[in-house]
């Protein structure tokens, strides 16, 4: 470090003020000036908030529809249609998948999927809520149910 043994820094002598001068400095000169400025109310800023909700439900929703529209199938995966699933037990369960004007049952375990069969896609369209219920290779269980509920509650 060089040393400057010619430089001198004047110091500024502290000013005192009298007590009468300080008070006066602060007082209002005016007696609109030591009015208290009024609290704002509810209303004033509800423009503004309502405003700031409006913009963020507004981005809320365009980021829900981009979302949307990029999770949406592309590809291979757009001629594809899980039409419902079923669960055998507790880790598997028989899926009817429709691709490609076929609709596929299809047999999904942890493990592995399988086919287990395959069926044209008009098939499954004559199947309607009005419609008869088909008669499966051990007859007509839900017709069976109703019948031997309906004898259940006339016996009592």
């Amino acid at each position: 470090m060089t040393q400057f043994p010619n430089l001198v820094v004047p110091v500024p002598k502290p000013v005192r003020l009298a007590p009468l001068a300080l008070a006066a400095a602060t007082t209002p000169l005016f007696a609109a000036d030591a009015a208290v400025p009024a609290a704002p109310g509810i209303t004033d800023g509800l423009g503004q908030m309502l405003l700031g909700l409006a913009i963020v439900l507004g981005l809320l929703l365009g980021c829900l529809w981009l979302i949307k529209k990029l999770s949406a199938p592309h590809g291979a995966a757009a001629g594809l249609r899980v039409l419902g699933a079923v669960p055998v037990g507790p880790r598997e369960r028989v899926v009817l998948v429709e691709v490609g004007g076929q609709v596929l049952v299809l047999g999904v375990t942890p493990t592995n999927v399988r086919t287990l069969h395959t069926l044209p896609a008009n098939a499954l369209q004559n199947t309607s809520p009005g419609a008869p219920p088909i008669s499966g290779p051990f007859g007509d269980f839900q017709g069976w149910l109703k019948r031997s509920m309906e004898r259940r509650n006339d016996a009592k």
